[in-house]
């Protein structure tokens, strides 16, 4: 018998290896070998299992990672796809379906040792005071980990083992879960009953869960506020009924905590119980390989994660959520360059589940899916239980700016509101997308401008820390007290623009009662820090949650009756076709905070470009007015979602370099291209952020309708094509940031 394996370096290849006659059984499609190389030991998948290979002499795989087969068939085959679709060598590909921490040859469970009291036959014996004491709590607990028993009778581990010689009590070693989650309380939660809307969304989703063979995809666009996490909820019951399992897409880290203490609820108790697993970056190495093991093995049949959770072993996978399927975090930046929810309808379609794509400002290319018949749209137009959508008021800036003589950080209107709400002991959310104190460090006599050495950006000023930071590649110096020209060194030298930091510091002195906090970046530095922050709002210890965008979307909180926006255009100017689309999602889905209570929201937006179409639809929650305009231009221009793009970058040190590539390539491109006639090539032109981390960049833009034709082609292209040793090329299908 022989393996087929696909190794961890990128070859485009796969190697045949024998089985041995000691490994003969243990081996199958999705096992994790270890196999020679060259004088190299490589760790790698078996992607076939034959009788016999092409080639002759073949080295032998040198042992099997693991009990069970870690990539199933289907998984295998997906990752396949990713491999073509997304113009990436097949081994990245099939290295990105597992996570590192499962991959290492020495990934295992952890065993900790547990001491359990025995039965006791004939008279007791006497004990020295110290061994008494420990017996005493063993005798109570009947059993506990040695280390807990340790701190509790601060004593050391040979008290205990002359118990154990004694024949009171065994030590054993045992395997001892690391669950992120362990020291959560959940209280079960039952199902609460839809309005008409809901139901009949529910009933189309449970309709197709049930026909044999179906993988259909359902677009659940719902306005904020409207019942969808309930739809997910019982949908997954459904799923959980037919004997299959489930997994819940989330875009944002933050996100995870409140998602996963709802599902975790729902399911902790009842016929339908079940291990809900959780699978994100800010997992320890240890508690992702437990995780993920927990799926493997079917005792997690729900998995709720970031994109990557989209490769979860769940088999037979029933139904795949993907919520806020318009989020960009949902695509991958390096290879493969994925987009988990076009993942998500891939293998939905591959292992015959239901996908639903919830979202209260769908992408374009979904809602233009659903036009065309790809997709099946469910609508949910009002807010549970008979809630108002948040009255929305646009504030004009530029007025506010005259009549302050300077741009003011809070208009009058936004001032009065948030005293209005701390003296009512209601919360308010203001939301701001700049972390920092300021934006830039600017002279007003020559013009000089802090920037950044590494990068085509300014520096941003953070006060608390007194320091110029990059946030593309981390750079950090000193302030300066004069301006750094040596013919200027005016002490003038001023901060322009604003960030997070400065709103919480003039929020203190405005209010100086009021009991804030910021989330951002800067201050999410551990793994809990979400967890804690979005806690004590809900449980009512904040009056005013000041953020970037990980507070824009998803949370529930009923106490917030206002949602400030700050510099609420401030993307709109961007050098990006989805600049309008993201503008008004973003401030639909922060809007939508507002009001999720007793009491009816209000929502300010602040902006100096008021009557900007993606600021007025998004004042009046108005989607489909928003896309039928919108989609008039993207027609015009030929951008997505009318055809499909792909973003080539090439980036070296050296900009004349990468120009020369970047234009060598066009040429190539227009070679041997020829044949696909909708075609058109753009560029190269240099990348909107020209330098980053010292390195330039230049793109070339495809669009097409034929993605996957030109996808195949590029490969091709990608394969043969020569580039001087410190240039590099990225190829990116259906990207979402031209940045």
């Amino acid at each position: 018998m022989i393996a087929r394996v696909s190794l961890e370096i990128a070859l485009r290849k796969e190697f045949d290896y024998s089985i041995p006659a000691e490994l003969a059984g243990q081996i199958d499609v999705g096992s994790r070998v270890q196999v020679p190389f060259g004088s190299r030991k490589i760790l790698g998948v078996v992607t076939a299992v034959a009788e016999e290979s092409g080639h002759a002499n073949l080295k032998p795989i040198l042992k099997v990672i693991g009990a069970q087969t870690l990539v199933t068939p289907k998984v295998l085959k997906l990752a396949r796809w990713i491999g073509e679709y997304y113009c990436c060598a097949p081994e990245i590909a099939l290295k990105s379906v597992l996570p590192e921490a499962v991959r290492k040859e020495d990934a295992g469970w952890r065993e900790r040792l547990f001491v359990r009291a025995l039965a006791v036959t004939g008279e007791f014996p006497k004990l020295p005071k110290r061994q008494q004491e420990v017996w005493n709590i063993v005798e109570e607990r009947r059993e506990l980990p040695l280390a807990e028993l340790l701190e509790l009778t601060k004593t050391t581990a040979a008290t205990v083992r002359k118990l154990e010689d004694r024949g009171l009590v065994s030590i054993t070693s045992e395997v001892s879960e690391r669950d992120p989650y362990a020291r959560e309380t959940i209280l079960p939660t039952q199902n609460i009953i839809l309005n008409p809307a809901q139901a009949q969304a529910l009933g189309e989703i449970t309709k197709a869960m049930d026909t044999e063979n179906s993988s259909r995809t359902f677009l659940l666009h719902g306005v904020t506020g409207s019942g969808k996490t309930e739809i997910y909820l019982q949908a997954l019951a459904h799923a959980l009924e037919q004997g299959k399992g489930a997994m819940v897409l989330v875009p944002e880290i933050s996100l995870t905590p409140q998602t996963v203490e709802r599902f975790k609820a729902r399911f902790s108790s009842g016929k339908l119980q079940t291990l809900v697993a959780v699978l994100h970056s800010h997992l320890s190495a240890g508690e992702r390989h437990d995780e993920w093991h927990k799926i493997r093995q079917g005792r997690a049949r729900i998995v709720i994660g970031a994109r990557s959770a989209i490769f979860a072993p769940v088999e037979p996978l029933g139904l795949i959520i993907v919520d806020e399927e318009h989020e960009q975090t949902y695509k991958q930046e390096e290879a493969p360059r994925y987009h988990a929810r076009d993942v998500a309808v891939m293998r939905g379609q591959m292992e015959n589940a239901v996908v639903v794509l919830g979202s209260a400002t769908p992408s374009m290319e979904s809602y233009a899916n659903c036009k065309k018949g790809k997709f099946t749209l469910l609508n949910l137009p009002e807010r549970v239980d008979d809630q108002k959508m948040p009255q929305v008021r646009v504030v004009d800036m530029r007025q506010a700016m005259f009549k302050e003589k300077g741009p003011p950080l809070f208009s009058p209107q936004l001032k009065e509101a948030i005293k209005q709400r701390l003296e009512r002991g209601e919360q308010t959310i203001l939301f701001l997308n700049r972390r920092g104190y300021s934006t830039s460090l600017m002279c007003p006599k020559c013009g000089y401008v802090a920037n950044c050495p590494n990068c085509s950006v300014s520096l941003t000023y953070h006060r608390i820390e007194q320091k110029l930071s990059c946030h593309i590649c981390g750079h950090n110096e000193k302030v300066p007290l004069v301006c750094p020209e040596p013919k200027c060194k005016n002490p003038a030298i001023r901060f322009a623009g604003t960030g997070t930091q400065k709103v919480e510091e003039v929020l203190a002195k405005l209010f100086p009662k009021a009991r804030v906090k910021r989330m951002d970046a800067d201050t999410m530095k551990r793994k809990d820090d979400y967890r804690h922050v979005l806690g004590d709002f809900r449980a009512g210890k904040l009056d005013i949650l000041v953020g970037t965008q990980m507070i824009a979307k998803g949370l529930h909180f009923p106490n917030v009756t206002l949602v400030g926006i700050i510099y609420a255009d401030s993307a709109l100017h961007q050098p990006d076709f989805r600049a309008g689309e993201r503008t008004f999602q973003l401030l639909t889905q922060v809007a939508g905070r507002a009001g999720r209570g007793d009491v009816e929201g209000e929502v300010f937006v602040q902006a100096f470009t008021p009557f900007h179409p993606a600021i007025q639809f998004a004042r009046r929650h108005d989607f489909v007015g928003f896309y039928e305009q919108e989609i008039e231009f993207r027609e015009q221009l030929k951008y997505p979602p009318t055809s499909r793009v792909a973003l080539l970058t090439l980036k070296g040190r050296s900009e004349e370099k990468v120009k020369f590539s970047a234009d060598h390539l066009k040429r190539e491109l227009e070679k041997k291209l020829k044949n696909l006639k909708d075609l058109v090539i753009a560029g190269p032109a240099p990348a909107p952020l020209l330098r980053a981390e010292n390195f330039y960049r230049y793109q070339i833009m495809l669009r097409t309708r034929a993605m996957s034709a030109l996808s195949r082609e590029l490969a091709i292209i990608v394969q043969s094509l020569t580039l001087p040793d410190d240039v590099t090329l990225a190829v990116d299908i259906d990207p979402v940031s031209l940045s």
